[in-house]
């Protein structure tokens, strides 16, 4: 079962968040949070495997919280579910270590797929948001270059490896290894992890 916190301002929106998620079988909304601070506290005493979080909020906003929430609990993972998608928006939930970050027009097969694929360790963006975060790491050719670390990185997931292992073996956090991988994603112009490992040996960076 998949155990998620909903974090949203607005009673209306956890409302139907809930009564989606709910209804599918692997799936259990275990609380919710009106404020980024809140949701820090739900998160360390449920520690939920999936958190949907909202960006915007009175209370402490939910890039700050995200980051938080990933700091202490390694296992769980943290999908942006926001109104906006503003280039600083998406690089702030990026560079926080969110998973994923979708809009709240994404359709219940969208939202559930990305809770699922979230509890895996995987990635997911939205396209107009994956189109952004493109645009915005490619801001220059010289952008384009993949770091040293991003090789590395792309390199330990070639070998096998999870964002938990990579993390241990280069000494940063799995939100940092997620964050590398995302700019990686972008540069590429790839939405996931075997896409990336493919396209950089393709070109010779592995």
């Amino acid at each position: 079962m998949i155990t998620v916190l909903l974090v949203d301002d607005h009673p209306v929106v956890r409302d139907g968040l809930r009564g989606m998620l709910n209804a599918e079988p692997d799936i259990d909304v275990v609380g919710e949070a009106g404020s980024g601070a809140e949701a820090v506290v739900m998160a360390r005493s449920l520690r939920p495997a999936v958190v949907l979080m909202d960006l915007r909020m009175p209370g402490g906003d939910g890039a700050t919280a995200t980051g938080q929430i990933l700091a202490e609990l390694r296992d769980t993972h943290v999908v942006v579910l926001t109104t906006y998608d503003t280039d600083a928006d998406i690089l702030r939930a990026v560079e926080a270590g969110a998973a994923g970050y979708l809009l709240k027009d994404a359709t219940r097969a969208e939202l559930t797929a990305a809770v699922r694929a979230a509890s895996r360790g995987e990635t997911v963006l939205a396209p107009s948001v994956a189109g952004r975060l493109i645009r915005q790491v490619r801001g220059g050719p010289a952008q384009q270059q993949l770091s040293a670390r991003e090789v590395e990185v792309l390199g330990l997931v070639a070998q096998g490896s999870t964002n938990a292992d990579i993390g241990r073996q280069l000494h940063i956090s799995e939100a940092t290894v997620k964050t590398h991988l995302l700019r990686a994603f972008a540069k590429l112009d790839v939405s996931d992890r075997t896409a990336a490992v493919t396209t950089a040996m393709s070109r010779g960076l592995l």
